[in-house]
């Protein structure tokens, strides 16, 4: 099984990343294979609204790091993606790879029964942290990109969500939350 695990947060060793680590190395403990990347190190911009992807190409045509992300994802059995909540919102760093997932949808996704261009059964992971201790804050994050994801054909998704948790470090005392990672990649890896 191969798991791409996207890392959204642009601190390296932020409280997402080491959720998004310690799953990955209990997947890794249990046969997969992992390529982990933080696209705060890659060179890439957003969806342009071009439609080139819907017009000239069956892919985004935009030449930059994250050409080799969505190909990777394309291959994957697994895609994870970890982030801290910013204002509301995953950090911009993911928000960006998630724009381009765009280019996933078929020319005629709108009509068409099966509108991904990605083959169906893939499983979505989502890391979730925020500093707001109150989890009905925020909670409608999760949800909404579960639904774009579905479109593309990701079959089953888990979430792991530490609230409460702002300075690096302070996921390692979030039982639930560690607790889950493992959790997690054993249901991921069970159900393959």
């Amino acid at each position: 099984m191969k798991i791409v695990c996207l890392l959204g947060s642009p601190r390296s060793k932020g409280n997402s990343s080491t959720l998004a680590k310690r799953l990955c190395e209990r997947a890794k403990e249990l046969g997969a294979k992992i390529q982990m990347i933080q696209l705060n190190k890659l060179t890439y911009r957003g969806c342009q609204a071009c439609m080139a992807c819907k017009t000239k190409s069956d892919k985004c045509i935009l030449k930059d790091d994250l050409e080799s992300v969505l190909e990777s994802v394309r291959g994957a059995d697994v895609l994870v993606m970890a982030s801290p909540i910013y204002y509301g919102e995953v950090a911009s760093q993911l928000k960006a790879f998630i724009d381009r997932t765009y280019s996933f949808l078929a020319s005629d996704y709108v009509t068409n029964p099966h509108p991904s261009r990605l083959s169906p059964g893939k499983k979505l992971v989502f890391i979730l942290t925020q500093g707001q201790p109150d989890d009905r804050q925020f909670d409608d994050v999760f949800p909404r990109y579960d639904s774009f994801f579905k479109w593309y054909g990701f079959e089953e998704s888990y979430l792991i969500r530490a609230c409460g948790v702002m300075d690096i470090g302070d996921v390692e005392a979030h039982r639930e939350a560690m607790l889950s990672t493992a959790e997690t990649a054993e249901k991921v890896m069970e159900s393959r």
